[in-house]
């Protein structure tokens, strides 16, 4: 991931709503989610909603297709994995991090 797509999707996601919507996709999976059920399930009018799922698609967070009358949403897992390792890159200098190990970072300690 470059720069400039981190930066769409922190910006997405930076938002209350956007980033419970996103949360929602992530649990439900590839299955994906109608709109009107992302509403119901967050409680969020459909003209918010639509607002934000707009927001998230053109970061390129969101996946959606067709499925009859619905329009069904997924999190792209591809961009969320994208944006988790541009943000651990240089993670550690570059040594293998274990994050449950206390001080697993610092200098001169490397994880198994």
């Amino acid at each position: 991931m470059d720069t400039r797509s981190a930066l769409a999707a922190l910006a997405a996601l930076a938002q209350e709503s956007r980033l419970a919507v996103f949360r929602l996709l992530v649990q439900v999976g590839p299955a994906g989610m109608a709109a009107s059920r992302i509403a119901e399930q967050l409680d969020i009018a459909p003209s918010s909603l639509s607002f934000h799922l707009k927001e998230l698609s053109h970061a390129k967070l969101l996946d959606a297709r067709q499925d009859g009358r619905f329009v069904i949403y997924s999190a792209n897992v591809e961009a969320m994995n994208g944006l988790v390792g541009f943000l651990t890159e240089n993670c550690c200098g570059g040594v293998p991090c274990v994050a449950s190990a206390p001080n697993a970072c610092a200098p001169g300690k490397q994880s198994d």
